[in-house]
């Protein structure tokens, strides 16, 4: 199985400016990224941005680079414009890393890869970790996802789901017994057919009322394929404290 992993870096991050570029244990952000992603299998790994800066610097790192326009309104759209003009096949098979994932796993990388080759009635595989305290099941930051028992997302929620009407009919304080809660983790692997019908659609009533992109993917009868991930996968750099608790991690004698 072959696959190709695309980085979106893009600059001008909302909560952190020039964000690729930050410094983590003498490196950007974005080469730390890269740097994981090689460690998979992929046949390629290619970081897309819209600044040339980051462009320079993942060049002089020897990342491939792919310059993509800085109108797209979402990384799926951003995405789809690189298979473009990397003249991939409708059958192909991408990877989407983010380009604040620094601490991402590979195995995590060639898990949805392999998920979503073995799973032909899916256009998309993500993966899933499980919640295990009710203050993420109610924190509309955590998406939440429910799956049948093939393995398939059912729904998306930044809501709990499933609600338990009996159990928290007295309040919220505990998890039910017996319920499993599903926090989605935003790795996904796509066929490459899939994007160029997805820059098509426009966002549906579901996407724009959750603010979820894959919504618009369930709302054109597209299937997701949903796995608990092979590894634990540490959050990734939303934040100044997010950048923080990464370089303890990674710089020795900082934490």
């Amino acid at each position: 199985m072959s696959y190709t992993v695309i980085i979106p870096a893009r600059y001008a991050s909302s909560r952190l400016p020039g964000k690729p570029l930050m410094d983590i244990a003498g490196m950007p952000m974005i080469q730390h990224v890269w740097l994981r992603a090689s460690q998979s299998s992929a046949e390629r790994v290619v970081i897309a941005t819209e600044d040339e800066r980051v462009a320079r610097r993942c060049e002089a790192f020897g990342a491939q680079v792919c310059m993509t326009s800085a109108e797209h309104e979402s990384g799926t759209d951003r995405l789809q414009e690189v298979v473009a003009k990397l003249g991939l096949a409708d059958d192909d098979i991408v990877v989407n890393v983010q380009g604040d994932e620094p601490l991402l796993p590979a195995p995590a990388i060639e898990q949805v890869a392999q998920n979503l080759a073995a799973n032909t009635q899916a256009g998309i595989a993500t993966l899933k970790e499980p919640i295990n305290d009710v203050a993420t099941v109610f924190n509309p930051n955590a998406v939440k996802v429910v799956s049948d028992r093939q393995g398939l997302a059912l729904y998306f929620s930044r809501a709990p789901i499933p609600y338990c009407r009996d159990q928290w009919s007295d309040g919220q304080g505990v998890l039910p017994e017996g319920v499993e809660y599903w926090r989605h983790i935003g790795i996904y692997a796509y066929r490459v057919g899939f994007l160029h019908q997805f820059v098509r659609w426009p966002a549906g009533e579901l996407e724009s009322c959750e603010r979820l992109e894959q919504l618009r993917a369930m709302e054109n009868g597209v299937r997701i394929h949903v796995a608990q991930s092979c590894v634990d996968i540490p959050g990734g750099v939303d934040t100044e404290e997010d950048l923080n608790a990464v370089r303890a991690i990674l710089e020795p004698g900082r934490g």
